[in-house]
């Protein structure tokens, strides 16, 4: 059969390779061009014959040989071994009702990203989880207990749609405090800060819709626009944060409809943008007319240094929603996080939550209020950025005496990730298996690109690792990039960005 690639302008664009090259396959199937015992082309010839990695046609194949469409033998090659579906069921037998074809490409996207299980013991430094032996239990138990002896069954009902007022209120006081226009009747509570990304994005955007990323970004945000049927564009990142020129270049289309950025301890990278830079980007966004989603997902979690207003005390025309969260702060168990829009994105912001969640957890977000109001929240962030400075000076001072020279990494003020760009056009993503037997995990760059293409980067985190555990990881992790240096790895594929 003939494959073709989307890269440019089509119906392809955005969709990752290996994902249409698996989708071809498929239709083959289905439409009875490519039948049981069809051989395929090999990794190689396919790769070549399409221009691409021999990494993406392996994950379009993998991915079809998990859904048992294909199979393959050492030795013999890749084969079709799916029968295509009979025209109609036989009379008794069940046919499992389609999927909306939203949730086949999740499923699809989620296939493509890597697995931790089986860690064995190793490293745990690809993971933003905040460690469980600095979490103020004792403190948020007492929290708990008096917003329960104080308002009883009137937390156990379901609350305002919006939130707590009392943490509304909380969280006005905190956002005015960092020059955000908040009151509590424009802060809208939230499941965690995912649950805010999804509210935002889909206050701009229908299925179909472009948002301009920054790239590399979160991965979990490239999983939401998928899951709501929506096209990533690509802004590159620099060393000063996304690059304002082809920012204004994507906004100008009209197909974009927002751009989502994290210009405060960046996801992967940790960067933090200047004053001047978040001027500018807002000079771009007023000018082209398209909202600034920011997400502040680690805003309490500076240890170093003065950061520059967040986007939203700068904005003058309403363009910016800002997300904040409590699950890297506090514990990611409490799922609570604020929304802060103004003018008709509030109005609209409003009636989405009431139709995707009648309510959150009252009990929690009344506790979560009173453990700021009594001064513990901040006790438990002075502690724990503490600790984070101490395991962020640990970790970049591992890279800088261990790691291979030509290896560049990022210096974060604040939050849990450093990103770290290797020598030797290495691409992370095969580094994985050898790095957990060695003991060390971490997530390669692929994981945050839109397409998930090769990278020689990666994201290492000490949100979960002591210092011990820290130098341990990067003495382990060195090891593995020094042989495979030694190995002279090919080069990965031609169109990889390096930040």
């Amino acid at each position: 059969m003939e494959f073709s690639i989307e890269r440019g302008a089509g119906p392809g664009r955005g969709i990752p390779i290996h994902r249409q090259i698996a989708d071809q396959v498929r239709r083959a199937v289905v439409a009875g061009a490519l039948v049981r015992g069809d051989r395929l082309p090999t990794i190689r010839a396919l790769a070549s014959q399409l221009g691409v990695n021999r990494d993406t046609i392996s994950l379009a194949y993998e991915t079809l040989a998990q859904d048992g469409v294909i199979e393959s033998t050492v030795g013999r090659g890749t084969f079709v071994s799916l029968e295509p579906e009979p025209a109609s069921a036989a009379p008794g037998s069940v046919v499992p009702p389609p999927l909306s074809p939203l949730v086949d490409r999740l499923l699809e996207f989620g296939r493509a990203r890597p697995s931790y299980a089986g860690q064995n013991g190793a490293v745990p430094m690809h993971s933003l989880i905040p460690d469980p032996s600095l979490y103020p239990v004792d403190a948020f138990r007492r929290s708990l207990n008096r917003v329960l002896a104080k308002a009883g069954s009137e937390l156990l009902v379901y609350g305002s749609p919006e939130g707590h007022p009392e943490l509304r209120a909380v969280m006005a006081e905190r956002l005015s405090a960092e020059g955000i226009e908040a009151t509590p009747d424009n802060v809208v509570l939230a499941q965690g800060a995912s649950q805010g990304i999804s509210l935002a994005l889909r206050l701009f955007a229908a299925p179909g819709d472009h948002v301009a990323v920054e790239e590399p970004t979160y991965h979990n945000l490239l999983a939401v626009l998928v899951g709501h049927g929506l096209r990533p564009t690509p802004v590159p990142m620099t060393g000063d944060g996304p690059d304002l020129d082809a920012l204004s270049r994507v906004l100008a289309r009209p197909e974009v409809k927002a751009f989502y950025t994290m210009p405060s301890f960046h996801n992967p990278m940790g960067t933090t943008t200047g004053l001047g830079h978040r001027r500018r980007l807002l000079e771009i966004a007023a000018r082209r007319g398209k909202p600034v989603v920011e997400d502040a997902f680690e805003m309490d979690l500076r240890f170093e240094g003065r950061g520059a207003p967040p986007l939203a005390a700068l904005d003058e025309h309403g363009l910016v929603v800002h997300l904040s969260s409590f699950s890297k702060s506090l514990f990611p168990g409490v799922r609570i996080g604020a929304i802060t829009a103004r003018g008709r994105a509030l109005e609209g912001l409003r009636a989405l939550k009431r139709t995707v969640d009648l309510s959150g957890v009252p009990v929690l977000q009344a506790a979560v209020a009173d453990f700021v109001r009594s001064g513990a929240y901040d006790r438990h962030l002075a502690r724990l950025r503490r600790t984070l400075r101490e395991r962020r000076d640990v970790l970049v001072k591992g890279l800088a005496a261990e790691m291979p020279e030509g290896t560049r990494f990022t210096r974060p003020e604040g939050g849990y990730q450093v990103w770290v760009e290797l020598p030797g056009r290495i691409d992370t993503g095969e580094l994985l298996e050898d790095a957990r037997r060695a003991g060390v995990m971490f997530a390669p760059g692929s994981l945050f690109h839109h397409d998930g293409r090769p990278s020689p980067a990666m994201r290492l985190t000490f949100a979960l690792s002591d210092a011990d555990e820290i130098r341990r990881g990067v003495s382990a992790l060195a090891r593995v990039v020094r042989a495979r240096l030694e190995q002279a790895p090919r080069p990965v594929c031609d169109d990889a960005i390096y930040v």
